[in-house]
């Protein structure tokens, strides 16, 4: 079992039918961590409000959460849209865990990465609430049609894993023109914010590009493409695609993984405690150190 430095994961729909919760557990069991961070629609309030789907693996995901937090594993959710109403707990731990809207990540090199859920920058959502809600119900029942699909291949033998909201999103022009507008936006704010490069979830779809001068990183989601994103000791940041088999994944070893960068000076920078992101203010490496102090919390949008 590897260990690594971080994890982060987004978009896992507990209490929908469509969540790869047995996915999910597979991947916490194989990477062990310091840091994990729950970037946003953790549980689908919103799907609740129409019916629950709640399993015994979606139990088994929130235990062992919660028991790696009890272990010295930190523990930073931020909640997305499906499930807003913990926003307003930002700030506040709930045992090991710690609610925050934003935080930055300081990795083994020294960078500084902006974590998010995403739906500030997703006009659909801040402004067309009902749009949105719609287009959560059609985009379920394709990720439950996808899942019949799945196990007629696996029925008839056949190899690799096949998506099919996938396939759609790279059909439909205007679906890659709104994944490249929101990334171009967070891509900006996260300029002017002063950070190197940001990690996010939201639109589900898996993402490592240079975006100008940012690292934009998307852990795309557990009911359809099934990743997440690592923090190698050493401070490489991956895309890990559990949806693929254990040889494809080999295979595919290092192709979203960019080298761990180093410092002005040439020489790795010291690993650094991550820490919350004051509103318009840049953060410096010297206020994410070690001590424990109380956080500025940054106001939502």
């Amino acid at each position: 079992m590897p260990r690594v430095r971080a994890v982060f994961v987004s978009d896992v729909h507990l209490g929908t039918r469509a969540c790869q919760a047995e996915r999910l557990l597979e991947f916490l069991r194989e990477y062990e961590s310091d840091y994990l961070y729950l970037l946003g629609d953790i549980i689908d309030f919103w799907s609740m409000n129409r019916s629950i789907q709640w399993s015994a693996s979606h139990n088994t995901v929130v235990q062992k959460v919660l028991r790696r937090a009890r272990h010295g594993v930190k523990v930073i959710f931020i909640p997305g849209n499906h499930d807003e109403a913990l926003r307003e707990y930002a700030g506040v731990a709930f045992g090991d865990i710690r609610v925050e809207r934003e935080w930055v990540h300081v990795t083994a090199s020294g960078e500084r990465y902006w974590l998010i859920h995403g739906d500030e920058y997703d006009q659909v959502t801040r402004h067309h609430r009902w749009v949105a809600i719609l287009g959560d119900v059609a985009y379920n029942a394709l990720v439950r049609l996808n899942h019949v699909l799945s196990r007629m291949r696996r029925l008839l033998r056949v190899p690799g894993y096949w998506s099919l909201a996938g396939y759609a999103k790279q059909k439909v022009k205007r679906a890659l023109s709104f994944i490249f507008d929101f990334e171009d936006a967070v891509a900006h704010a996260t300029v002017q914010k002063g950070l190197d490069g940001v990690i996010c979830g939201h639109i589900h779809w898996p993402a490592d590009r240079m975006v100008g001068s940012v690292r934009y990183l998307n852990c795309g989601d557990w009911v359809d493409s099934c990743c997440g994103v690592i923090e190698h000791m050493d401070g490489r940041l991956e895309i890990i695609r559990w949806g693929l088999g254990v040889s494809e994944r080999e295979a595919m070893h290092g192709v979203d993984s960019l080298p761990a960068h180093v410092s002005a000076s040439g020489s790795a920078a010291d690993p650094a405690m991550p820490g919350p992101l004051p509103r318009l203010q840049p953060v410096s490496r010297e206020s994410m150190g070690e001590s424990e102090r109380t956080p500025t919390v940054a106001d939502g949008r």
